[in-house]
């Protein structure tokens, strides 16, 4: 992973508030936020099984327009989806076995510039993956959960710049 340039830590009581969390992050990766940097960035999100990957990457994609049935792409590896030009690519990496099977099934090409991708499990990989922008590992933390958000680029960095504390 890429030098970190700033990390926040996030509360996560419960669902709702990871629902909040994701909501500001689609408001950034859509490019909606005002002032903020343009669409699109690259999201790994790390932590044990329950931790809550899956849970803030649905809730990011509905907030980023995503309408129907979101299904987790844990033996499918990859979901995408198209919301008014802008790819979502949802992966979940959690089965990969050997870093060769990403590149097996083509996935380094659609890793383009423009579009959102939520990457499951990124450690799968290896060293196959480019950098996130922002690299999010989700622990439990009681009853609830705790998020650590750690900026890898310049464009993460904005996005922590943006984000204030989730509030309900």
């Amino acid at each position: 992973m890429t030098t970190p340039l700033n990390t926040l830590k996030y509360a996560l009581p419960d669902e709702d508030t990871t629902v909040v969390l994701a909501q500001r992050l689609a408001e950034l990766a859509c490019g909606r936020a005002p002032g903020g940097p343009a669409a699109g960035g690259r999201i790994h999100l790390r932590g044990e099984l329950g931790a809550g990957k899956t849970t803030l990457a649905r809730a990011l994609l509905r907030a980023g327009g995503v309408t129907g049935r979101i299904k987790s792409p844990s033996y499918a590896l990859l979901e995408s989806y198209n919301v008014s030009n802008l790819y979502f690519y949802h992966f979940d990496f959690y089965r990969l076995r050997d870093t060769h099977e990403w590149l097996d099934a083509g996935f380094d090409e659609v890793l383009g510039e423009h579009a959102i991708f939520l990457i499951e499990w990124p450690e799968q990989a290896g060293d196959r993956l480019p950098p996130p922008d922002l690299d999010i590992h989700l622990e439990y933390n009681g009853t609830g959960r705790a998020a650590h958000l750690t900026a890898c680029s310049e464009k993460g960095q904005q996005w922590l710049t943006y984000l204030d504390p989730p509030r309900r």
